[in-house]
């Protein structure tokens, strides 16, 4: 059996609270009560912490803390302004990590057909659950085939512009270094994904999804696990934001498209 499935050859939820380090108790504890504090009287339905730290791979001092908050109806911006709030203080009072990301979503548009093999995807199998009732139990059970890769990634192309533009007004080593994690790592998923169908599992290691891509692209494999290393360990080279934006992000976008077709529409999104 392929890593990440479950017995019946589905993928298995990848985090546990059991798995966190113990350099994390004391932060996740302090999460759960500020966001019990932070939405009251009912409007918080359910919170969830994603990445390193639920699949116990974190590295203290390094790794950030990426959470979901699902509320009862869609955020408002005094929302937004709340989920900011917890992430600087959340950042600020703890040097175990090394930033902070809290998504927000409500629960109709996480259950919702259109977010079923996305969104949903995401919280059944990366999310591990912190807070209120866990949203898992009403989503489906995936498995690694074409529609849950045309729905995770297939739109690759459309960030392609926004991030070229945003390399053109980097001014900053640490803008450029910031941009270079965040297209690596959305590069190497999507690269995996690609071939993900074929390989028939699941894996959230960037190495791991770099080298399973190599597999079927080995033409593209070296630029690949070099996206990877980037995702770990960002640089501000113009030489790497060259590589991943007008290389392999563009290939992906075209390659994507070709094998597994468009990605369902969201509303308002831009072409």
């Amino acid at each position: 059996m392929r890593p990440g499935l479950a017995p019946d050859g589905t993928i298995a939820r990848e985090g546990a609270l059991s798995k966190v380090p113990a350099a994390y108790a004391r932060l996740l504890d302090e999460t759960r009560d500020r966001i019990r504090a932070a939405f009251p009287g009912g409007r918080l339905h359910s919170a969830y912490v994603y990445g390193s730290i639920p699949r116990g791979t974190a590295r203290a001092g390094r790794s950030d803390l990426d959470l979901l908050v699902a509320v009862t109806s869609p955020p408002t911006a005094a929302d937004r302004a709340t989920a900011d709030r917890v992430e600087a203080g959340l950042d600020a009072d703890f040097d175990v990590i090394d930033g902070v990301g809290l998504l927000l979503y409500d629960t109709d548009t996480l259950l919702s057909e259109l977010e079923r093999y996305d969104l949903g995807f995401f919280v059944a199998c990366l999310c591990t659950p912190l807070l209120g009732p866990d949203l898992a139990g009403a989503l489906p059970r995936y498995r690694p085939d074409g529609l849950l890769a045309r729905e995770t990634n297939g739109d690759i192309g459309l960030a392609l512009p926004g991030w070229l533009a945003r390399a053109a007004a980097a001014r900053t080593d640490g803008e450029r270094a910031a941009l270079c994690r965040g297209v690596a790592r959305r590069v190497v998923r999507t690269g995996f994904t690609l071939v993900m169908p074929r390989w028939g599992g699941w894996t959230s290691s960037l190495d791991l999804q770099a080298q399973v891509f190599s597999t079927y692209h080995p033409s593209r494999g070296a630029a690949m696990s070099q996206a990877a290393r980037w995702a770990r360990t960002p640089v501000a080279s113009p030489e790497a934001l060259h590589l991943l934006l007008t290389d392999l992000t563009p290939w992906l976008a075209s390659t994507y498209l070709t094998t597994w077709g468009p990605k369902t529409p969201r509303p308002g999104a831009q072409a």
